[in-house]
């Protein structure tokens, strides 16, 4: 298989809207509930763990299949391409073209893909976001917080070149998808984890998706 092909197969696996069918399963539409965004966080405000842990897991799953079994396939005997494909399946999450280019913010989909190419650094990050959903309950400053260490954690335990610049290129765009979410902390509006939230709140109860 070609690479161009591995990559848009990539694309297409992190383009699946776990949340959203998790949300029709459930009868609702998740882009009309909550913040509106298609990812685990929203699907477990909106529906509770039972619905979001899965999609979640599901959503790690999308990015560590193409980053850990693609270069096997490529037939370049190239470990770098699993970066290649982790930002396609990444790029898929974001911007899903099942959903008119909406989608998560690339966090589980992103960790997926350090599971596979840089395992400590991924588990770090996961230990970093535990540590500060616990102490501040903000899923988005824990997100922004791990995705900032990660590319750190990968150059201090020697990690490749490529994977240090994959995981700085990932926490750019955890920064730039956590945009609306660092407005709302400003205004003291951002929704603390722990609480499901009424499936009757709509999307501008929550500021948007942004």
């Amino acid at each position: 298989m070609t690479v161009a092909l591995l990559s848009l197969t990539a694309y297409l696996i992190g383009s699946v809207p776990t949340s959203y069918i998790m949300g029709r399963l459930h009868g609702i539409d998740l882009r009309e509930h909550g913040s509106g965004n298609l990812g685990g966080t929203n699907a477990y405000r909106v529906m509770g763990a039972a619905a979001g842990v899965p999609v979640v897991l599901i959503d790690v799953t999308k990015g560590f299949v193409p980053a850990y079994f693609f270069p096997a396939w490529d037939g370049s005997a190239n470990g770098d391409l699993a970066l290649l494909y982790g930002l396609a399946a990444i790029a898929g999450h974001v911007w899903s073209i099942f959903m008119r280019f909406r989608g998560g913010k690339g966090v589980a989909t992103g960790v997926g893909v350090l599971v596979a190419l840089a395992p400590t650094s991924a588990l770090i990050g996961l230990l970093v976001w535990i540590g500060v959903v616990a102490i501040t309950r903000y899923v988005s400053v824990a997100s922004i917080s791990a995705a900032t260490l990660v590319p750190l954690t990968a150059w201090l335990t020697d990690e490749s070149r490529y994977t240090v610049l994959f995981s700085a290129a990932v926490a750019i765009l955890v920064w730039w998808t956590h945009r609306g979410n660092l407005k709302r902390l400003a205004r003291g509006q951002e929704h603390r984890f722990g609480r499901k939230r009424d499936i009757s709140e709509s999307s501008t109860s929550e500021g948007g998706r942004a």
